[in-house]
């Protein structure tokens, strides 16, 4: 996420970083998927809006991140929000990643692996539904998303722009896998999100880039 901070910062704006509780360098037991980093996203907006006030906020949430953005409305005040390659429901994301490892048959244990969510986590599946929530970031959304995506199909990430509502794009990068797009494809993708940015930003925006790292 360092190369995104960098091209924001060069283009005017401050950019905090992240990482989640129980991520990077950051103490915690365990990742949740998204349902107690919602937490860290509000945490870190406060923070923003405390140290500086009135200045507009944009964030980038990837993969687990922008899933903790989504679920952490509607406490989310934030003026534009960029989401790449967020997963609908853990139920699917399961599914889909064991698909990948185990072929077609993976995604029948799907149900064996959610059912250890509650006893090891304290969270249940239905509470990992990002695509019931992202209809309520009433700020300006920009979904990216790769059309070779195994984790997060191409059709569930269709499933999530519908879900979305009020101003919204979706930006679909050809051959993309679950990767970093803005190391797939560089300068596209800096000259996308300025142009998101610019247009719900201006010049006087804080940048929070709210980081999954796998």
């Amino acid at each position: 996420m360092v190369n995104r901070a960098r091209f924001l910062h060069a283009a005017g704006y401050a950019v905090l970083l992240i990482d989640f509780q129980a991520a990077g360098e950051s103490p915690g037991k365990a990742i949740t998927f998204g349902y107690r980093e919602a937490d860290d996203v509000k945490a870190s907006l406060h923070y923003l809006h405390q140290r500086l006030p009135g200045e507009r906020v944009g964030i980038i949430g990837t993969s687990m991140g922008g899933a903790a953005t989504i679920l952490a409305e509607p406490d989310v005040h934030a003026d534009a929000v960029v989401l790449e390659q967020v997963y609908p429901t853990i139920r699917q994301a399961t599914e889909d990643r064991l698909a990948i490892h185990l072929g077609p048959m993976g995604p029948w244990l799907a149900p064996v692996l959610l059912a250890g969510l509650h006893p090891h986590l304290g969270i249940y599946p239905d509470q990992l539904r990002p695509i019931d929530h992202i209809g309520h970031l009433a700020m300006p959304k920009l979904l990216i998303v790769g059309d070779r995506d195994r984790d997060t199909t191409i059709a569930e990430s269709y499933a999530m722009f519908h879900a979305a509502t009020g101003s919204k794009e979706l930006w679909v990068v050809h051959g993309a896998r679950h990767v970093d797009l803005y190391g797939y494809v560089g300068t596209v993708y800096k000259t996308r999100v300025l142009e998101f940015f610019n247009a719900h930003l201006r010049s006087q925006a804080v940048a929070a880039n709210f980081n999954h790292r796998p």
